[in-house]
């Protein structure tokens, strides 16, 4: 889920200038990016913070400048919520919206007409002073939403970079160069590769990288959400504790009854000892059941959607080895809480001489 939310937009490989926020696309040789082993396609990107309007509406939003590449690199029609997925409709340039963004604009696309929206990028290198426009004023239409991640939704609009350029007065500065991998090579490869050709003047990250906290924390949140498990199971296993202890007590009369027909120790620890066995693993029949039915009827039918993600479902996949261990450290636990409270008490009451 992660990768899909976090990677099909994001580029496999930025690359950007490591001595400011422009660049001179002349000063990258093309060619030479394009014969490394493993880059499968490159494109020139630029990025700026812009504000847009519709009606009395404001918003501040990152415009990205691309090239049509990019709608195949990011998958762009599986995330399609409305409209079309292109950059181009033949007349006139169009963009691409964050289904959030549009929404906090009061806007709207149908399915005959296209949302227009104001849009005021900085002026390059101007003077700001009393009475003077720091922006230039353009209008986009809009030709789809997208959905992707909470970030993209909220914050991103996406145009033709010869859109960027005039708006922003660029002639061959960009702001970054995205770089897709080809199947079977690993993104850390092909960054290793270009640093070699780019130098000291360009910085290059991969995809895991710019979101290195995200996948950083999805990695570690199984791991977290075991050891909550384990303590959830402790605490369970004093419910059981408690359970045979109450149980011993109230069943004293009865246990020197046995005792007095020629039962013995062990005799009696075996029939608590599988009391609580009895108690424990009919919790975890009945827990297994109801745990995968409500995986089942997730998978099958979505009932619990993700909030801010435009209708996707909580993703849910089962393996084998989580199950495993889950059943295994529920039985060894259940199997501690059985013996080790039953053998106390017999030997506290055996000691005593209570019996």
């Amino acid at each position: 889920m992660v990768n899909k939310l976090y990677s099909e937009f994001d580029a496999d490989v930025v690359i950007r200038s490591s001595i400011g926020k422009t660049f001179d696309s002349n000063q990258i040789d093309f060619n030479r990016l394009n014969k490394i082993e493993g880059v499968a396609t490159i494109s020139k990107v630029i990025e700026e913070v812009i504000v847009l309007k519709n009606e009395n509406k404001w918003v501040n939003a990152q415009m990205i400048g691309v090239d049509s590449s990019f709608l195949s690199m990011s998958n762009m029609e599986k995330h399609i919520v409305d409209g079309v997925p292109i950059l181009n409709n033949g007349k006139y340039q169009v963009g691409l919206i964050g289904a959030k963004l549009l929404d906090n604009l009061g806007g709207y696309i149908s399915e005959t007409d296209y949302e227009s929206l104001i849009v005021y990028a900085p002026k390059r290198n101007a003077k700001v002073k009393f009475g003077s426009n720091p922006f230039t004023t353009s209008f986009i239409q809009l030709s789809g939403r997208i959905d992707f991640n909470k970030e993209v939704n909220s914050e991103i609009l996406v145009v033709p970079i010869s859109y960027a350029r005039e708006i922003l007065d660029y002639d061959y500065d960009i702001t970054s160069i995205y770089v897709t991998v080809k199947e079977g090579f690993e993104n850390e490869f092909v960054k290793d590769q270009l640093i070699k050709v780019l130098g000291k003047d360009f910085i290059v990250k991969t995809n895991y990288e710019k979101n290195e906290l995200i996948f950083k924390t999805s990695r570690t949140e199984k791991l977290i959400v075991m050891v909550i498990l384990i303590f959830i199971f402790i605490i369970a296993a004093f419910n059981l504790v408690a359970s045979l202890t109450m149980l011993f007590i109230e069943k004293m009369d009865n246990i020197k009854t046995m005792l007095s027909f020629g039962a013995d120790r062990k005799f009696i620890f075996r029939i608590f000892f599988f009391e609580g066995l009895m108690i424990s693993f009919k919790g975890i029949f009945i827990g297994l059941i109801l745990g995968y039915l409500i995986c089942f009827i997730q998978i099958n039918w979505s009932v619990l959607e993700m909030p801010n993600s435009g209708g996707a479902a909580f993703p849910i996949k089962i393996k084998f080895l989580d199950s495993l261990f889950i059943i295994s450290m529920v039985c060894g636990l259940s199997l501690l809480a059985s013996y080790l409270p039953v053998k106390y008490l017999l030997k506290r009451n055996f000691e005593k001489e209570i019996f």
